[in-house]
């Protein structure tokens, strides 16, 4: 049997902790009531459950348990914190500001209202990729009812300041959602001193499962109101009916826990390798960074490489490493990556670029190996344009 890629793609998703299994596996044979079966036992055990998972992740971001609403992921979060929003104030202004380099879960249902009437302004960012808070700050109309920017950049791992947006969107008392599917677990998260009122979670960024997500919504100072997306049965205060898949949210929670647990160790881990890999990568020539040198996910690396076909880059890489050019929520389209382009490089650079997703069962041995195999993948790529 052939020897498995080297799998450098955590930003895409992560392989499931052995540890969020094994607290899972109980749920699907042994303990498999429906949390809302509330007349016997196997009910009141998985209400128990997902009582005790909710307090876990909102212990994780600051918030009390009932501001937790559990969704099918960060896309569905983010649709219903942002579509959910736009319905509930409708009444109040339809303008949305949000950033060019925003994940698709955030652009499409922003461009879906713009059909709809609702003015969206899409701030452009910095060649560093963060945005500007003066622009920001000038960007805001009377008829503003939602600031929406992502926590940590899924493609360039840059990390934007979310404090200083919530102090703006406070002073202008306007509702501020952040997507939080690549910073949970790997940077501190605090809803109250951040001044977010909505923020999207996902659980297979972090170790978890896949097809389970949350939405916080702030109850207090101000009481957000959300518009359902999703109608049925009433579960989870009637914001997003459905049966609670109560063996993906202990999951979730134990990965999100087990995070935290370890995020100093593992970022200054992270970073070393990740530095180790830009350091093999960046000397040498016509090989660009892309995003903040500091201001970004530990286990982030995103590179542009001069001179070289995008194409015949990845090619060349098959079967070594398992990585991207981008998001692999757009893997499959033909357009340049949409937040390399917002950086301001040209298609073709865009196309010729790498994203290293380093995580928790990364080793120095595989980064030592796949930074070998990148730069003579370069250079062969290179030699053989000059000989044609």
């Amino acid at each position: 049997m052939s020897q498995r890629p080297i799998y450098l793609d955590c930003h895409a998703t992560t392989p499931m902790d052995k540890r969020v299994l094994e607290v899972m596996l109980p749920y699907f044979t042994e303990h498999f009531g429906n949390p809302s079966s509330v007349n016997h036992l196997y009910g009141w055990e998985a209400e128990a459950s997902v009582k005790k998972a909710r307090t876990t992740i909102a212990n994780a971001i600051n918030c009390s348990p009932e501001e937790i609403i559990f969704t099918s992921g960060a896309t569905e979060a983010n649709n219903l914190a942002i579509k959910g929003i736009a319905e509930a104030y409708f009444n109040q202004g339809q303008h949305i500001i949000t950033v060019q380099t925003e994940h698709r879960a955030v652009l499409d249902p922003c461009q879906y209202l713009e059909q709809l009437g609702f003015e969206i302004t899409y701030l452009p960012v910095k060649k560093d990729g963060l945005i500007d808070l003066e622009l920001l700050e000038k960007s805001f109309r009377p008829e503003t009812i939602l600031v929406s920017v992502m926590a940590a950049n899924n493609e360039i791992g840059v990390l934007q300041p979310l404090k200083e947006i919530g102090e703006i969107c406070q002073k202008n008392q306007v509702l501020f959602h952040s997507d939080a599917a690549q910073a949970i677990g790997k940077i501190p998260l605090d809803v109250q001193e951040m001044n977010i009122h909505l923020l999207s979670l996902t659980g297979h960024k972090v170790y978890g499962p896949k097809g389970i997500g949350a939405l916080y919504i702030r109850r207090r100072n101000p009481r957000v109101n959300i518009a359902p997306q999703l109608h049925g049965g009433g579960q989870e205060k009637s914001i997003r009916s459905g049966t609670l898949y109560t063996p993906q949210i202990v999951g979730f929670a134990k990965a999100i826990e087990l995070a935290l647990a370890e995020i100093e160790t593992e970022n200054k881990r992270q970073s070393e390798l990740r530095n180790q890999l830009q350091e093999q990568l960046l000397n040498l020539e016509g090989v660009h960074l892309n995003g903040h040198l500091t201001q970004r996910l530990a286990g982030n690396l995103n590179v542009s490489i001069e001179a070289v076909d995008g194409a015949a880059l990845l090619l060349g890489l098959q079967g070594i490493v398992a990585l991207s050019s981008g998001s692999a929520c757009t893997s499959t389209t033909t357009k340049p990556s949409h937040v390399l382009k917002a950086l301001g490089h040209s298609d073709k650079l865009a196309y010729a670029s790498l994203r290293f997703g380093l995580g928790r069962f990364t080793t120095s041995q595989e980064i030592d190996k796949v930074g070998q195999r990148v730069l003579d993948t370069i250079k062969s790529l290179r030699q053989a344009t000059i000989r044609n």
